[in-house]
């Protein structure tokens, strides 16, 4: 009787084997733990979310301060891009810049002047054609001049007929419209094609030059931005260093550790954001009017653009 018991305890005592322990250890393990589901993942972000909120709050002076600056960063490069914006809209409505006059020659009759119209029309880089006969500008020039006694004086209408050319929506930039008065010159029976677009072009050079000054000066201040947002994110490290450690004493992940910090990060970028379109909402609405007013005196409806989405 004292053999086999003696057997089953050499056998018990006996070596093991490798690895037995182990994976019994390890699928005891995993099936204690757990991953944590969706809901509670999501409500230990709120949670982060509201108490890095309320630590914002409760420090008022220095929270308003970053965000101000943040805000003005941001409001300087969206305000100049909205000016570019508004300065292209104002240069395409003044399309009549784009207009091309073309004087026919002394002699042409009115039939003639009608034919040249009518086959203008069909140019497809021409949107619009307006003929303004010899005798409707003589009548215009003697109505608005006030030298209608001297022309009475006059033995013929010294004015030639006129054509006056809008080109079209993809070609009224200054190139086109000279490469269309070159044409018009040779193939019309015309003493003079004139197309004043010499200030379009400088206009649209001087935006272009804005549109670039602004784009430096976003990517300058957007790094400013990002540099203000990461002191402000490290002085609050510093500060919470202590409870830092302790987290990291008691097993916190680096993960849960940086999480309060990116949210506070992102409550910069999104106060500092509002803040900046206030900025330049507010800006807008204070030179609406006197814009308005000022189009108007030249019998244009432009009105300011605000900022897209």
């Amino acid at each position: 009787m004292n053999k086999p018991m003696a057997r089953t305890k050499a056998r018990r005592s006996g070596p093991r084997r490798p690895g037995t322990r182990p994976t019994r250890r390890k699928r005891q393990r995993a099936k204690a733990f757990r991953w944590p589901s969706l809901g509670a993942v999501l409500v230990d972000h709120a949670r982060v979310l509201v108490a890095s909120l309320g630590r914002l709050v409760s420090h008022p002076l220095s929270t308003l301060m970053t965000v101000a600056v943040i805000g003005i960063a941001l409001a300087l490069p969206a305000g100049l891009h909205l000016i570019v914006t508004n300065g292209r809209a104002l240069s395409g409505q003044w399309a009549g810049a784009a207009e091309l006059s073309v004087y026919l020659r002394p002699g042409t009759d009115l039939a003639t002047a009608k034919k040249i119209a009518a086959e203008l029309e069909s140019d497809p880089v021409i949107a619009e054609v307006r003929l303004i006969a010899s005798d409707e500008a003589l009548a215009e020039f003697r109505e608005y001049s006030g030298f209608g006694s001297a022309l009475d004086v006059l033995p013929e209408n010294p004015l030639p007929h006129v054509i006056v050319i809008l080109p079209a929506d993809g070609s009224r930039s200054a190139q086109a419209v000279d490469d269309l008065r070159r044409r018009l010159a040779d193939e019309l029976p015309a003493d003079l094609v004139q197309a004043d677009t010499t200030w379009v072009a400088r206009l649209q050079a001087m935006l272009d030059l804005v549109r670039r000054t602004v784009f430096l000066a976003g990517l300058f201040l957007a790094l400013g931005v990002l540099i203000i947002v990461g002191n402000t994110i490290r002085l609050d490290i510093q500060n919470r260093r202590d409870e830092i450690e302790v987290s990291k004493l008691i097993g916190a992940t680096d993960g849960f550790i940086r999480r309060p910090f990116l949210y506070t990060g992102a409550w910069y970028g999104i106060l500092g954001g509002l803040l900046a379109l206030g900025l330049v909402t507010g800006s807008l609405f204070a030179l609406d009017d006197p814009v308005r007013r000022l189009s108007g005196l030249y019998g244009s409806g432009f009105r300011l653009t605000g900022p897209g989405l």
